[in-house]
């Protein structure tokens, strides 16, 4: 019985050491899962996610790379997908509560220590349903921390800047302040937060066991709730 392909979708990046990460993620995931897998890119760069679906027949489970079921999940990938019949499309990787476990464990690699403030920071979005995912990824991190965390935003309101500035202001101190970026990969976002004046920034998710484990089973559910003999359209499932 052939096995569909597992394309990853990333929002693409021009930061080389972004690229580099999801180039090293695809090839965990490869090592996890009986199945050829690839990469391609929602946005910025090439290839794109239609380009490397045709390159594997059209037969193929993309699972969207992405923390939140925003534009790109419930817009952008299925109009890009719309022609390829035989494509199927897993859910989304966030809000996940394996991504809390990921982002707990790079704040603890990076020197947070058990009572330090924490900011969880995410990129930021205008869509409703992104938002709401954020808030409940920090909810799933706060729980792990034993902490009430409320998400802030690299480009939009609240601002993860504001909210050290607030600390400071209040005779706080911004520097014994750790940032636990809501990121997938290095690249322009998670540049800012390094420049802030704190004293620990943790890095993305990149290919922590937890977002690998993660990925392969979103991959194997989409592919369990629709056969490999299917022939339906494209379908985001229950996004």
């Amino acid at each position: 019985m052939r096995q569909r392909a597992l394309v990853l979708a990333a929002h693409g990046t021009r930061d080389r050491q972004g690229l580099r990460l999801l180039e090293r993620l695809t090839h965990r995931v490869a090592r996890s899962v009986e199945a050829e897998v690839h990469l391609g890119y929602v946005d910025v760069v090439e290839p794109t996610i239609g380009d490397v679906v045709d390159r594997v027949g059209g037969y193929a489970v993309v699972v969207p790379a992405l923390l939140a079921r925003g534009y790109h999940v419930r817009t952008d990938l299925p109009s890009q997908l719309f022609s390829h019949e035989r494509v199927v499309v897993a859910d989304a990787l966030g809000p996940a509560p394996e991504l809390g476990v990921a982002m707990r464990d790079r704040l603890s690699e990076a020197g947070s220590g058990p009572g330090e403030s924490v900011v969880f920071s995410a990129a930021g979005s205008s869509d409703a349903q992104a938002l709401a995912d954020v808030r409940t990824a920090a909810e799933h991190l706060g729980s792990l921390l034993g902490r009430a965390l409320n998400p802030t935003y690299v480009t939009t309101e609240p601002r993860t800047r504001d909210r050290l500035s607030a600390a400071a202001g209040a005779g706080g101190n911004p520097g014994g302040v750790a940032i636990a970026p809501y990121l997938l990969a290095p690249g322009l976002f998670h540049q800012r937060l390094r420049d802030l004046p704190v004293r620990v920034v943790a890095e993305p998710l990149g290919d922590h066991p937890a977002v690998i484990d993660l990925i392969v089973r979103r991959y194997l559910t989409a592919t369990a709730t629709r056969p490999p003999h299917s022939e339906r359209r494209t379908t985001c499932g229950p996004m």
